[in-house]
């Protein structure tokens, strides 16, 4: 079941690789998210010592959560192996390439995040995704009025 989606990343950047990530999260965050209430076109992945982390994610507090409800701007730890850290730490060496997150949804009980390793794009290339957009929409137009 998807959560999110962040439209504006592959907008914004040519994605070239993507990982699947646990989150570490809390009850009251987890019962928010089944309620779809979180944004994740803000956020953005740092990689800090042997952990990554998702910062700048916002995941509502919960509407009947107490006080033991949490922040809504916190931190959250990714959950991935050593050896895709490390691929990823090599990979973000190189100059130009962030990671962001994709898309976040439920793969059975657990929540997963999809990240992605992006190299921004330039206004030439938006224009023309833009341009090819345009084109296939107006193709499905024109074959459904064909029909």
């Amino acid at each position: 079941m998807e959560i999110a989606v962040n439209r504006k990343a592959r907008f914004n950047y040519e994605i070239l690789e993507d990982f699947e990530a646990g989150i570490a999260l809390k009850g009251t965050e987890v019962k928010s998210l089944r309620q779809k209430k979180v944004n994740i076109s803000d956020g953005y992945v740092v990689i800090r010592n042997q952990s990554v982390e998702l910062v700048n994610c916002r995941i509502e507090p919960y509407e009947k959560g107490n006080i033991m409800n949490h922040e809504p701007l916190r931190p959250r730890t990714l959950l991935l192996k050593k050896k895709e850290i490390d691929r990823l730490r090599g990979k973000m060496r190189e100059r130009g390439f962030a990671l962001l997150p994709l898309k976040m949804y439920f793969k059975g009980r657990y929540v997963k995040l999809l990240i992605g390793l992006g190299k921004g794009k330039k206004t030439h290339d938006k224009r023309s995704s833009i341009r090819e957009k345009d084109i296939r929409r107006d193709t499905e137009r024109e074959l459904k009025n064909y029909r």
